[in-house]
This record gives C-alpha cells, sequence and structure tokens, in this order.
C-alpha cells in the first residue's frame, strides 16, 4: 500500500485554535525554556484529542514540548481523559521507558478553554494509512514485516510492565473490567446514533452472551495501533514512543490484542474509513500469524481471541460514530468527519461478517 503521506505537522485548524497568549503566560516559570517566544503547530494525525507542539525560541536554541487537549463538542464519561492521561504518563515511563513523559497538567478552562497536559516530545515516525518513503513505500517486504512485529512484539512488552513497578498499581477496577467495558461502549453506541441501527443492536446482544472468562489483568492502552507509536527514523522495526493514553487502565490485556486486529486487514477484507495500518502490503504478517505471535510470546491462551475481534471492531465502529454525530450537530467543522457514519455502518457489517466466521 502506497500513497500521499500526510505531513506531520500543519497550521492550527481555525476551528481549533486557542489563545497561545494565555498558554504562553501560564507557561511561563513552569516549563524550563518557556520564556521564550512561542510558536504554536498542530499534529495532522488522529480524529480525536487534539495535539499541537508547543516550540518555544528559534532555531538551535528552540525546545519544544507537545500538549494534548480534548476534541471539540461533547465527549463520552471517561474518554479522552486529560487528567488521567497525565497521570500515566507522569509516572509510566519509569517502567516503560516507549512512554512519554508527562510535565504538566491544567485543569483551568480560563487558560485555553479545556484541561490540558504538556508532555516530551519523542521523535520518530509515525506510520498511518501508508508506509512512508524512508521504508519503502510499501515495496519493502522486509520493512513492512518489521512494522507488523513491532505493533505485536510492543504490545507484549508493554503488558508485561508490573502496574506496581510503573507507580499505577491502583489505576483502573480490573475485577469486572469486561463487563462494564461492553455496558459502556453499547450505552455509548445509543448516544451516538442518529438512526436506529438493528445489527449494532444484534452484535450487542451478541457479545453480552458470549462474554467469556478474561485472565489475569494487566496495565491496559486501550487504543493499540501502529498509528499510536512511533518507530526510529534509521529503523521500522524498534518503536521509540507511544502515545494516546488518556483510556490507559488495569484490566483484560486481550482487550487491547482485539482492539489492534480489528483493524489488521487481511488480504480481501475491505478496510473501513478508519484504516490506520498498512497491514496489506507485501511483507506485513496477515491477522492469524500476528495473533498467534502474540500468544506464543505472552504465553496467553487465545482460544476465546475471536470475541475480542468482535468487540474489538464494535468498539471502533462506535468511536467513528461518535466522531460523525459531532460534526452532524455542528459541533466540530473538520471536513474530514463527513464519512464517519458510513465508516461506522461498515465496521459494524465487518463485525458481523467476523463473528460468523469463527
Amino acid at each position: 500500500m502506497s500513497g500521499p503521506v500526510e505531513p506531520e505537522l500543519i497550521d492550527v485548524r481555525p476551528d481549533e485554535r486557542f489563545d497561545e497568549r494565555s498558554l504562553a503566560s501560564w507557561l511561563r516559570g513552569r516549563l524550563p525554556g518557556a520564556e521564550a517566544p512561542l510558536t504554536v503547530k498542530q499534529f495532522s494525525r488522529g480524529k480525536a484529542n487534539l495535539t499541537y507542539l508547543l516550540r518555544f525560541g528559534e532555531g538551535d536554541r528552540a525546545v519544544e514540548y507537545v500538549m494534548r487537549r480534548p476534541p471539540l463538542g461533547p465527549v463520552a464519561p471517561g474518554a479522552h481523559d486529560m487528567a488521567r492521561e497525565y497521570r500515566v504518563l507522569s509516572t509510566l515511563w519509569r517502567a516503560f521507558p516507549k512512554a512519554p513523559r508527562a510535565y504538566l497538567f491544567c485543569d483551568d478552562p480560563e487558560v485555553i478553554g479545556a484541561p490540558f497536559f504538556v508532555m516530551e516530545r519523542r521523535r520518530g515516525v509515525v506510520v498511518q494509512n501508508v508506509v512512508p518513503p524512508e521504508f519503502g513505500g510499501g515495496r519493502d517486504p522486509t520493512a513492512n514485516r518489521k512494522l507488523s512485529e513491532v505493533v505485536v512484539d510492543t504490545l507484549v512488552e508493554f503488558h508485561a510492565v508490573d502496574p506496581a513497578e510503573a507507580g499505577l498499581g491502583d489505576l483502573g477496577r480490573p475485577d469486572g473490567f469486561l463487563e462494564r467495558q461492553v455496558r459502556g461502549w453499547v450505552e455509548r453506541w445509543h448516544r451516538a446514533k442518529h438512526e436506529e441501527n438493528p445489527l449494532a443492536d444484534h452484535l450487542a446482544s451478541w457479545l453480552v452472551e458470549r462474554m467469556p472468562a478474561s485472565p489475569p489483568p494487566t496495565l491496559l492502552h486501550n487504543d493499540w495501533r501502529l498509528d499510536n507509536m512511533a518507530v526510529a527514523e534509521d529503523d521500522p522495526g524498534r518503536c521509540v514512543a507511544v502515545y494516546d493514553w488518556d483510556m490507559c487502565t488495569r484490566g483484560d490485556p486481550l482487550a487491547d490484542l482485539g482492539t489492534v486486529m480489528a483493524v489488521w486487514y487481511d488480504e480481501g477484507e475491505v478496510p473501513s474509513s478508519l484504516n490506520p495500518m498498512p497491514t496489506q502490503t507485501p511483507g506485513f504478517m496477515d491477522r492469524d500469524d500476528a495473533v498467534e505471535r502474540y500468544a506464543r510470546l505472552s504465553g496467553r491462551d487465545l482460544s476465546d481471541f475471536n470475541w475480542y475481534l468482535v468487540f474489538g471492531t464494535f468498539k471502533l465502529a462506535v468511536i467513528l460514530q461518535q466522531i460523525y454525530i459531532r460534526w452532524l450537530r455542528g459541533q466540530t467543522q473538520d471536513s474530514r468527519f463527513a464519512v464517519m457514519g458510513e465508516g461506522a455502518q461498515h465496521l459494524l457489517e465487518l463485525a458481523e461478517e467476523r463473528r460468523d466466521s469463527a
């Protein structure tokens, strides 16, 4: 898979601007280097939380940080939680160095109009939709294989982290995690739908009725996929950062695997509009091989994995529907969101196909 690669940084989108002078004033004296003039750019990737590059000063003396804030419009309970993401990233880096370190959190809406936090900037390549030219543009099977392996291997590494050693031994409520997840995602669907959908209701009932027993809990990222990672500029098989920790908790590790495998499209499957992984490029592991690799490296029993795959696909459909309903209600003007309703329906249909193929 090849094609145009979206630039990493863009000018801040008009409806996603904020008071830069207010931010600069609040950061002055709180961050090293923040006394210099502030320039703000926006990271183009991502369709939910908004991420900005803060550059203080110019040239070799410039100091850079990254700021994260929730999306525009109402957000689902428990999602886009800047306080949670800050708490995780302020300590996780000690036990899992691929997590960027967070420095500051602000919940005062007077500063930029929403809660936000500031973290270190990690430099690397974020692979989204297509393999970039520096890794062969999709034509290098060896590089593509490395990209598929790094997704699985880094997830195994993360799931092996001791929550207590990471300072997160009391994060979340692992008991009853899966039941709460299913109930919560079904409720999110009902809040975000713009019309009745019998297929979504059917899938929701199946997920409740067939829910498996969970393995021992681990830390969970809850949105694991290739475009939430950065790999080394000179090695697509070496992860240098994992991003988007606002839903991190403790619970069933196979929920993470189900999420990433939901967008791991095999040859013959039609990717949805939410397609952040170039899984159909030559050399990229197919989904069965990737699941087997996780099972072998982690030692976990994956005999019930198909349920997690269907659940992961259902969750992605809900996410697209949540984004679409914000656009439909005029709460954001980002034109990328106009097709998200069709994407949600496609994912519901794909979840049904994957359920039937088990």
